[in-house]
C-alpha cells in the first residue's frame, strides 16, 4: 500500500515509517527542512517538501496515496483541522489515520477504555471539534480511524524523559506529583508504531485508544526511573503548583489518573502489544 505520513521525522513518525516498510508498505512523507527529509529518507521513505500550513502539497500527496497518517503536531486545532481537511479530500475513500490523544478523557475512575467520557485538561481541549470533525467523514464515504495514544516511553526524547529524568539528574531525586498515585496509561513506542500499521486495515469511524493495559502509577514510574538513573530509588514528591511552575501546563496531564484497556485494538485488529513491562524498562535506564 502506498502510504503517506506527515511528522515522519519525529521521535513517533521515525518508528512508524520503519514499521510500515517492514510490513511491505511505500512510504512518502512530509518534511519542512533539509533535516527532515534527510531523516525521513534515512528510514526508507520519500521526502514530499512542505509543512502543515501548505495544504495544496497535502492534498496532493494524500490523493497519490492510498492511505495517510497524520503524526505531526499543529500549532492549534484551526491549523489541525485545515490539514487534516486537506488531506482527507486527497486521500477520498481511502483510510486516513488521526492521532489524538488518551489525556482527553481526563481522570477515568478506574478502567475504561475508548467509550469513556471526554474531561480534558486546558492543554488538549482543542482536540474534540477537530476529531469530530474528522470522524464526521464516515458519512460521507470517507475511512477515518482514530488513535488516541498513551503515555510513550522507549527510544529518545519522549516527554518523561523531558519532565522528570533529565530534571532528576541534576537534582538528584525523580519527581512525581502529589503522592503519586495517579496511574499512567503508557504505550512503548515499537508498539504504537505496529498499531498504526494494523490500524490501515480499521473499520471507517473506528477509534482505539492506543494503550499497553498496563498502567502503573506516576511514583513505582518515578522510582524505576530513579534505579534506571543511577540514583538507587531517590525520588521526592511535588505540588502540581510546583509542577506547573517546572513544566507548564502539561503539569496538569501528568496529574491525571488514568487506566486503559487495549482490549479493542487488540480484538478488532489483532494487535497485541509486545512491551508490558515498562517499569523493568525504565528501571534498565
Amino acid at each position: 500500500m502506498k502510504v503517506f505520513v506527515t511528522g515522519g521525522s519525529g521521535y513517533i513518525g521515525t518508528a512508524v515509517i520503519k514499521a510500515l516498510i517492514r510490513h511491505g508498505h511505500t512510504v512518502r512523507a512530509l518534511a519542512r527542512s533539509e533535516a527532515s527529509a534527510g531523516a525521513v529518507e534515512a528510514a526508507g521513505a520519500g521526502a514530499v517538501r512542505g509543512g502543515l500550513a501548505d495544504l495544496g502539497v497535502l492534498n496532493e500527496a494524500a490523493a497519490g496515496a492510498e492511505a495517510v497518517i497524520h503524526l505531526a503536531q499543529a500549532e492549534s486545532g484551526e491549523e489541525d483541522l485545515a490539514a487534516a481537511t486537506a488531506m482527507q479530500d486527497g486521500v477520498g475513500a481511502g483510510t486516513y489515520v488521526h492521532t489524538g490523544g488518551v489525556w482527553v478523557y481526563g481522570d477515568t475512575d478506574g478502567v475504561v477504555d475508548e467509550n469513556a467520557p471526554w474531561n480534558p485538561p486546558a492543554l488538549v481541549a482543542w482536540r474534540r471539534p477537530v476529531e469530530d470533525a474528522v470522524l464526521a467523514r464516515t458519512a460521507r464515504g470517507g475511512r477515518p480511524v482514530i488513535i488516541r495514544a498513551g503515555l510513550l516511553y522507549g527510544g529518545d526524547n519522549r516527554l518523561i524523559d523531558i519532565f522528570f529524568t533529565q530534571p532528576a539528574r541534576k537534582t538528584g531525586a525523580v519527581a512525581y506529583i502529589g503522592d503519586g498515585s495517579q496511574h499512567w496509561a503508557l504505550i512503548h513506542l515499537d508498539d504504537l508504531a505496529e498499531l498504526y500499521v494494523a490500524s490501515l486495515r480499521a473499520k471507517a469511524g473506528s477509534v482505539f485508544a492506543g494503550v499497553s493495559g498496563v498502567n502503573p502509577t506516576a511514583k513505582e514510574i518515578a522510582e524505576a526511573i530513579s534505579h534506571g538513573i543511577g540514583l538507587h530509588g531517590r525520588t521526592a514528591s511535588i505540588t502540581l503548583e510546583q509542577a506547573r511552575t517546572d513544566m507548564g501546563p502539561v503539569a496538569d496531564a501528568f496529574a491525571l489518573d488514568q487506566q486503559f484497556t487495549a482490549a479493542h485494538a487488540q480484538a478488532e485488529l489483532g494487535w497485541t502489544p509486545a512491551h508490558i513491562d515498562p517499569l523493568a524498562v525504565f528501571a534498565q535506564g
